[in-house]
């Protein structure tokens, strides 16, 4: 798909002290579809043009924030990772489903952090911290950071500082297929590609402006042979008419396209579709033509994190949806592993 370009962008003016916050502000400046505007932080961003909040909500989904990452306390990022490493914030993505529907709510607009040397330092501390343990770091908690490396590189530079570590890993996850530009980046097997695949289905009616599910794999291939590690999290499992058929089809189609030998060692990270009640209000707000199933009465209540419980399918529709995706991965892909199910 077409790279993304913001239409608006913000600049803190700290982050013009910075090469990334200049080279960025030269890069926009020089294009004429793009409006800038200087805000004091990322937190004073109002009045976002629209004549009401579905326009306002589209049009900051386009707007990209340049700024600073004031906090350099890591957020920790279980099942995948043991901390969360910060390098931007937002998605402009659409998906209907997502957990930053909720999170983000208020500020859906895209924040990228210019400190990234910083940044580094504070993940080297974290694992000078837990030597000679593996640190694992997750770059994709809060975004798709994938979708706006393009512009400001800072994924390539951090993948390159990982492939220097001893005790450092990296990982991150992508609905984008703009992946050229870390091709040539020198990972030295220390970076974990992973990229977000789902069902026909599932992409076609809830994930609006991501890449096509055969221009992820054609990605995915690409990466495979860069060298990376890689890893697919099917995500959200999804239930609807000819679901089993439709996860098949995916497998599938994902073995046939990658070559042989990137399949021995390959991950699987397996989510089921949930929702909270202020995300079910959110989406309904944002999206409110949307096919997404989110009856309560369907589902299990499942006690969450800080005290936010969330709908999940009940046990047995769990069981059959971990048994079959099970089933077709030891099918396509026997010298793979599943990391998890939730």
């Amino acid at each position: 798909m077409k790279p993304f370009i913001p239409q608006l962008v913000y600049f803190e003016p700290q982050a013009l002290e910075y090469p990334l916050g200049k080279k960025l502000f030269d890069m926009f400046s020089k294009q004429k579809h793009v409006e800038i505007r200087y805000t004091t932080s990322h937190n004073q961003v109002r009045n976002l043009p629209g004549e009401n909040d579905f326009q306002r909500y589209r049009i900051a989904k386009s707007t990209l924030v340049v700024g600073i990452r004031k906090t350099l306390k890591f957020d920790t990022s279980k099942p995948s990772a043991e901390y969360a490493i910060p390098l931007a914030t937002g998605c402009m993505g659409h998906c209907h489903y997502c957990y930053l529907q909720t999170t983000m709510g208020s500020k859906p607009y895209i924040r990228t952090y210019v400190n990234v040397e910083e940044i580094l330092h504070a993940a080297q501390q974290y694992i000078d911290e837990r030597a000679p343990q593996i640190t694992r770091f997750e770059a994709s908690c809060t975004s798709d950071i994938v979708g706006i490396d393009h512009l400001t590189h800072s994924l390539k530079k951090t993948i390159e500082f990982f492939g220097q570590s001893k005790y450092g890993r990296l990982r991150f996850v992508t609905k984008f297929d703009n992946v050229d530009h870390l091709l040539d980046a020198d990972h030295n097997g220390k970076t974990r590609f992973r990229f977000s695949i789902n069902a026909e289905y599932v992409i076609k009616y809830f994930e609006p402006g991501t890449a096509r599910l055969i221009e992820r794999i054609n990605a995915a291939r690409k990466i495979a042979h860069a060298g990376y590690p890689l890893g697919f999290i099917i995500a959200p499992i999804y239930l609807h008419e000819g679901w089993k058929e439709g996860y098949r089809t995916l497998l599938e189609q994902l073995a046939e396209t990658l070559p042989k030998e990137a399949q021995t060692g390959v991950t699987f990270e397996l989510i089921q579709h949930r929702f909270t009640k202020p995300a079910k209000k959110v989406i309904q707000k944002n999206y409110p033509m949307t096919k997404l199933e989110l009856e309560e009465e369907k589902r299990r209540y499942k006690w969450g994190k800080y005290g936010i419980g969330k709908y999940i399918y009940q046990k047995e529709e769990e069981n059959e949806i971990r048994e079959t995706l099970s089933a077709y991965i030891q099918q396509y892909f026997p010298n793979g592993t599943i990391e998890y199910f939730t």
